[in-house]
């Protein structure tokens, strides 16, 4: 049996190196390019011919505009409408991201931390540009919120700055840590059914369902960092 954390090594496949900084061209960046292409083809293939009445195909990007929509405007409000489309292309990102890498001989990206820690900092930086955009001065009434002393400030304000900070590594542990399990989980599972032979039809049923399982968590996981996401945003946006 191989190892399960074989999956998760990032492999060169166009070797680039610049002044002693290696930005190579590796699966894990073939796989972020693939669920891009993947979501614009799928766009592009459903929404190819609408009508008034949306057909089967149409109905699909049209559900998952109005799901995300209603997402933002129900933990954002209204004001958070306008940024709709950050939202939108993080959700399907991850989704797609975290459905594709469930394909064999395929890669998970959304495993890594260094690929979900940098959207993770993009968000947070989106973020506190919006606020600064929106409440000019007023933004840094987050690390000192309205009520309390300024004699307090010295240690309100770093407690309040770890809290700012600590977002993104929250979103990033919480889809890493699920992606990695469940494909470890796969890869044993895997292991077994190729070793047991015709008696590997047991892990086999397992896996399946597992795979099953696997999906839901995938769309699930994209839920919860969309969610969370919109959290961070309406923060942004008012003052505590």
């Amino acid at each position: 049996m191989s190892n399960p954390l074989e999956q998760f090594e990032i492999k060169t496949i166009v070797p680039v190196n610049i002044e002693g900084y290696d930005i190579s061209f590796s699966n894990s960046a073939l796989a972020m390019c693939l669920t891009v292409v993947a979501i614009v083809v799928l766009f592009a293939i459903c929404l190819r011919k609408t009508s008034l009445v949306p057909n089967l195909a149409q109905s699909v990007p049209e559900s998952l505009y109005e799901f995300v929509y209603n997402l933002v405007k129900t933990n954002v409000g209204k004001q958070g409408v306008k940024y709709f489309s950050f939202i939108f292309c993080l959700f399907l990102y991850i989704a797609f991201g975290n459905l594709c890498g469930l394909f064999p001989y395929s890669f998970t990206f959304t495993s890594h931390i260094a690929a979900v820690g940098c959207l993770s900092l993009l968000a947070l930086a989106f973020n506190i540009c919006v606020g600064i955009y929106n409440r000019k001065w007023g933004y840094l009434r987050t690390f000192l919120p309205k009520g309390i002393p300024y004699a307090l400030a010295p240690l309100v304000v770093p407690i309040e700055t770890i809290s700012l900070l600590s977002k993104p590594f929250s979103l990033t542990v919480r889809l890493v840590a699920n992606m990695t399990v469940g494909h470890i989980m796969l890869k044993i599972l895997g292991g077994f059914v190729v070793a047991l032979g015709v008696l590997g039809v047991v892990p086999l049923i397992f896996q399946s369902l597992i795979i099953i399982f696997e999906m839901f968590i995938a769309v699930l996981q994209a839920f919860i960092y969309t969610v969370l996401s919109c959290i961070y945003l309406s923060d942004a946006l008012r003052s505590h």
